[in-house]
């Protein structure tokens, strides 16, 4: 079993759907953030080890998983489109960045400026993955993230030839997934998951 799709897509892009619906439709697991044991703050040593610029073994990681979407997966989707070279790419996006903003700072920006506290002890790799995705330290700015997320879907369209990728707006629900998978389209909803008024 090795992944046939890499989702590129960031966090608060409807990865969570997206995985419920790639389960059905290609008969596997996905990996995503929620399969690690101590998430979000623990994610385990081999994604510090990546974190820090080493090369995990990444077909370990990925042993079982036919998918793999949202963080940290989709942190390293370069990376990863380099070893999994047939598959194809998801770039799951909002209407626009301040869409995408409002999501994350209604979810899970307040969960992770827990882990600034100097007394926090339960890990700080989701803060990690922030300061990887925007390129600082001081990653905590509406203006800093949304820069972040244009540059983040600008270079996977840049990279990624069109032929492996999928540009997918959750709106758009069943019917670019399984025009690309070459998939009937299930005949139910849309799997909806982790909605903003989930989360409280």
């Amino acid at each position: 079993m090795t992944l046939q799709v890499l989702g590129a897509g960031l966090p608060r892009t409807a990865t969570s759907s997206l995985g419920v619906a790639l389960d059905q439709l290609l008969g596997g697991h996905r990996h995503h953030m929620s399969a690690i044991a101590g998430h979000p703050f623990d994610l385990g040593d081999v994604w510090r080890m990546a974190l820090t610029r080493d090369t995990p073994n990444w077909q370990h990681v990925f042993d079982g998983y036919i998918a793999a979407v949202d963080w940290p997966a989709s942190a390293f989707w370069q990376e990863l489109s380099e070893v999994y070279p047939d598959a194809l790419l998801i770039l799951s996006v909002r209407d626009s960045a301040q869409v995408w903003y409002e999501s994350l700072a209604a979810t899970i920006l307040p969960v992770t400026r827990l882990a600034l506290d100097p007394d926090w002890t339960a890990g700080r790799d989701l803060v990690d993955l922030f300061v990887r995705f925007t390129g600082t330290t001081q990653w905590d700015d509406p203006a800093t993230l949304m820069a972040a997320y244009e540059r983040h879907n600008a270079a996977v369209r840049e990279s990624i030839p069109q032929r492996r990728l999928l540009e997918w707006n959750a709106k758009e629900g069943w019917e670019p997934l399984c025009r690309v998978l070459e998939k009937a389209v299930p005949d139910q909803p849309f799997p909806w998951r982790n909605k903003k008024e989930d989360w409280g």
